[in-house]
């Protein structure tokens, strides 16, 4: 039961790089399953914004929605087990995520949807994603932002170095 919630979780910040709170608050009315999408209320940056639905993050959630999450008027996706239903605090989840990273063996110098969202950005990077396109899909409202996310590797510093700027000069 747990795993399966976990799972959830784990994907949408590891796939999507959510914060915590953004997490906390996805509705299950949020979830456009005709569309394969979702929407996402952002904590920063203000606003809605939507994401396709990945086929493994989509499995996920149904299987969580379908068989674990409890039957409750609570709108929110990700609800706490027990009487009164409520929706999961962003802290709470955090502790949660940490604790199932480490449980997993994943190595990190920090741990918890913060450090999923560092390693969510540096994959993008390291798919060559431009810094642009990683602030807007991160919700930040400048590149300038993404440089405490996405850290560049040696290997993509040597590619730097390889080029030749001075080609039409």
């Amino acid at each position: 039961m747990i795993t399966i919630r976990a799972r959830a979780l784990l994907l949408l910040y590891a796939v999507y790089g959510l914060r915590s709170s953004e997490a906390t608050r996805i509705r299950l009315s949020d979830i456009d399953w005709e569309r394969n999408c979702f929407t996402v209320r952002r904590a920063k940056r203000g606003g809605l914004q939507q994401f396709p639905i990945q086929p493994e993050v989509g499995e996920a959630i149904r299987r969580y929605i379908d068989h674990v999450r409890p039957k409750c008027e609570c709108p929110e996706m990700f609800v706490t087990w027990r009487k009164p239903f409520r929706p999961m605090r962003a802290h709470t989840i955090a502790r949660f995520v940490a604790r199932r990273m480490i449980a997993l063996g994943i190595q990190s110098k920090h741990y918890g949807p913060q450090s999923l969202r560092h390693s969510c950005a540096t994959h993008l990077l390291a798919k060559g994603t431009h810094l642009q396109d990683i602030a807007d899909f991160l919700g930040h409202r400048s590149c300038e932002s993404v440089r405490t996310y996405a850290k560049f590797t040696r290997e993509s510093l040597m590619e730097v170095v390889k080029v030749d700027l001075t080609v039409g000069l």
